[in-house]
């Protein structure tokens, strides 16, 4: 017998099977999807079996495969099918499709590392009668008396509380025996009464029509912000538990899941796995073997959740359907909602699609009825929209405010003085933006990019938040050694420091990419600010959707238009999302809520939208501009970079690309460039970018793929190519 072997290296050059002979010991035990060890060159290297064949012709002599990693961790043929659908869709090396499928501590590349965990425990070796008769002729009070008396009321007790001594003494005597047991790092039980809150009319009828679906249907489940989706999901989720069915819910971003989460052990106790990327290796590794064994029936997380191999799923629901995270950025370039379209064909169940703000795409397709449309139109229980205003930057800088406005001011004092809370959005972090000097016209940039450095205050550094570069700032400009450096642009870390002299009383956190680094920290800051330790909540997007504070009653938006300058077609409507998402985190409770929006343009028809909260007007708005201009729902598109350090190289091959495709796809389809991408320069490669925009082209498919092959041997230049992508 011989298996066809995937490797473990991504790259296209070898993304082909590798034919191995299974050895006599492992006939009979070896199965499809299980990660093998095998000899390639000199090397013994990790791989996926892929298949299992009976006679194959080789003109050489076939080497043995040595050893099965786990026996217990199997992609299953969903998932196998899973990956060669990425594959076919992305263009990305087959490998790394099913890379990306699994935890960091599972992926295919050799390591030794054994991430289960343990707990020692202490036993009695002897009978009860034994170990009695033993102490009483011991006759002794010690702490070797004291750990057997403890053993015989309680049965075992963890080897780590006693010392050491003591037990190496019982042990030479074979009293005691230790008992080691695998035990999972996250493991959640209920622990008190849950809270079913009952469903207003427009919830039922939610659950109503979705739970009575008997097929793949998709649903969007658009509702105002407070509107009360997280408890149709929980209904669903139940509904579906009941059927003996298991169900995934994604979250955009961890500091949803932390708050989410808590809402589902509660109701499902440890029937409820999560994943995301602040779980340690460890904890990640627990979480799917426990799915693996069948031990849960939800799963909860962000992005790549959407791979766990749970079975039999009745449902997926993919909240803020909108975010961009769902979408990875690089290779395998998938997005989360189409992973679950296809999973959802798989298991026969239904997808629902949960938003606010959902994207115009999906809300031109549950018009035409592709979806189907559910609306929840009203917040839930008391909370009503909260009243937002709009001001105008230009004249507040006339009275010297350039940070915050006189209104923003005496609305946080009002907040304030009534012990309810705030939060405030910024969505840039650090310090400032550009620091350059007034003497000579220097400008801090990052020697890999090319795009100005942003100053962090607390650490005195300038980073680039494209490539991670790090430098130390001078106090004085490092090209003509004058005292004249400026510091220019706004983000989270000068707006604390602001706060903090405005508002000497109030206790203020910042939660952002810099705060939350740490382990734990979304839950802490999210945590804390709840049991109101704090009054002011500022951050970036990463508070601006899903949570839920009763007590906050004023939102202010900082910069509110900066996003609209973004040369992107989608620049509009991610304003509008943030914009409102972010509104919608004020009067949650029976405390009415307040919004005020800085700008710089106040008559933006965005933004008086999102101050009407009418997302009807936004989006026929925007939708008459997509049409114009061929961009989606009316036209899909295809974004092509190519990358090279030279600058000529990437020039070169780039208009060839284009050349080529201008030549091989349909006359319908549009393509443009080559132009600069909007990051031209990253980590010292020039970058070109094609973009296709089609609506039918059956040439398209064959055109990608030929190109994606010829780059295989490309030594100047690379490809990347982005189907669908969110930005251009």
């Amino acid at each position: 017998m011989y298996a066809e072997i995937l490797i473990e290296y991504p790259t296209k050059k070898i993304d082909k099977y590798f034919t191995y002979v299974i050895p006599q010991n492992l006939k009979g035990i070896i199965n499809v999807g299980m990660k093998v060890k095998v000899p390639f060159g000199n090397k013994i290297i990790n791989g996926f079996v892929m298949n299992i064949i009976d006679i194959y012709n080789a003109s050489y002599e076939l080497k043995e495969l040595i050893e099965i990693v786990d026996k217990e961790l199997i992609l299953n043929k969903e998932l196998m099918d899973l990956g060669k659908y990425i594959h076919e869709k992305t263009l990305c090396p087959l490998i790394s499709a099913y890379q990306t499928m699994l935890p960091s501590s599972l992926k295919i590349k050799d390591n030794n590392i054994d991430f289960n965990f343990y707990k020692t425990y202490l036993e009695l070796n002897k009978s009860k009668d034994e170990i009695k008769a033993y102490l009483n002729n011991y006759n002794k009070v010690n702490k070797q008396s004291a750990l057997l008396s403890i053993l015989l009321e309680k049965e075992r007790v963890l080897k780590k509380e006693y010392s050491a001594s003591v037990i190496k003494s019982l042990k030479e005597k074979e009293l005691i025996k230790e008992v080691k047991e695998q035990e999972y790092r996250i493991n959640k039980n209920i622990n008190k009464e849950t809270k079913k809150h009952k469903l207003n009319a427009e919830q039922q009828n939610a659950f109503d029509i979705i739970s009575n679906c008997n097929d793949n249907n998709i649903f969007l489940l658009e509702g105002v912000t407070g509107s009360g989706k997280t408890e149709v999901y929980l209904n669903l989720i139940d509904n579906c538990i009941m059927q003996g069915k298991t169900a995934i819910l994604l979250v955009p971003e961890i500091s949803l899941t932390m708050q989410i989460v808590d809402r589902f052990y509660d109701w499902f106790g440890s029937s409820v796995a999560i994943f995301h990327s602040a779980l340690s290796n460890g904890e990640k590794y627990d979480e799917y073997l426990k799915i693996i064994r069948g031990e849960v029936k939800v799963v909860i997380g962000t992005r790549s959740a959407i791979f766990t191999p749970l079975k039999n799923i009745g449902i997926i629901i993919i909240d803020e359907e909108h975010s961009d995270t769902y979408k990875q950025d690089n290779t395998p370039r998938y997005n989360a909602i189409d992973v679950a379209k296809e999973r959802c064909k798989s298991h026969n169940a239904p997808l629902v699609l949960g938003s606010a703000t959902p994207t115009l795409e999906s809300r031109a397709r549950a018009i035409k009825g592709v979806y189907q449309h559910i609306l929840l139109t009203k917040r839930a229980g008391t909370g009503t929209l909260p009243n937002v205003e709009i001001v105008d930057m230009v004249e507040e800088i006339k009275k010297r405010n350039f940070i915050f406005s006189e209104n923003l001011i005496n609305r946080i004092n009002d907040v304030l003085s009534k012990d309810e809370q705030v939060i405030i959005l910024l969505n840039r972090r650090g310090y400032s933006t550009t620091i350059n000097c007034s003497n000579c016209g220097f400008t801090y940039k990052c020697p890999n990019c090319d795009i100005t450095l942003t100053y962090h205050k607390s650490t005195n550094n300038l980073r680039c938040h494209y490539c991670g570069y790090v430098t130390r700032k001078e106090e004085k400009c490092p090209n003509c050694h004058e005292d004249g450096l400026n510091y220019l642009g706004l983000g989270t870390e000068k707006v604390e420091s602001e706060l903090n002299n405005l508002f000497k009383d109030a206790k203020i956190i910042r939660m952002d990419q810099d705060t939350t680094s740490k382990k734990g920290a979304h839950e802490r800051i999210i945590e804390d600010f709840r049991n109101k330790k704090y009054n002011i909540l500022l951050g970036t997007q990463m508070i601006s959707k899903g949570l839920d504070f009763p007590n906050v009653t004023l939102v202010g938006i900082l910069n509110a238009d900066s996003s609209l300058n973004i040369p992107d077609f989608r620049s509009n409507e991610k304003t509008f999302a943030l914009l409102y998402q972010a509104s919608g985190r004020a009067g949650r409770s029976n405390l009415k809520g307040n919004v005020v929006i800085q700008t710089y343009n106040p008559d933006n028809f965005v933004l008086k939208c999102v101050q009407n909260n009418d997302f009807n007007s936004f989006y026929n708005y925007e939708m008459n501009i997509r049409k114009i201009l061929k961009y989606p729902p009316y036209y899909y598109l295809v974004s092509l970079k190519v990358i090279s350090k030279d600058y000529n190289e990437a020039l070169e091959n780039a208009t060839k690309v284009s050349d080529y495709l201008k030549k091989n796809v349909n006359d319908s389809s549009v393509v443009l460039g080559p132009t600069t991408a909007s990051l031209f320069k990253f980590n010292n490669n020039y970058r070109f970018q094609i973009v296709v925009k089609y609506r039918f082209d059956n040439k398209l498919s064959i055109a990608l793929k030929y190109l994606d092959s010829i780059f295989v041997n490309n030594l100047k230049a690379n490809l990347e190519i982005d189907v669908e992508p969110l930005h251009i």
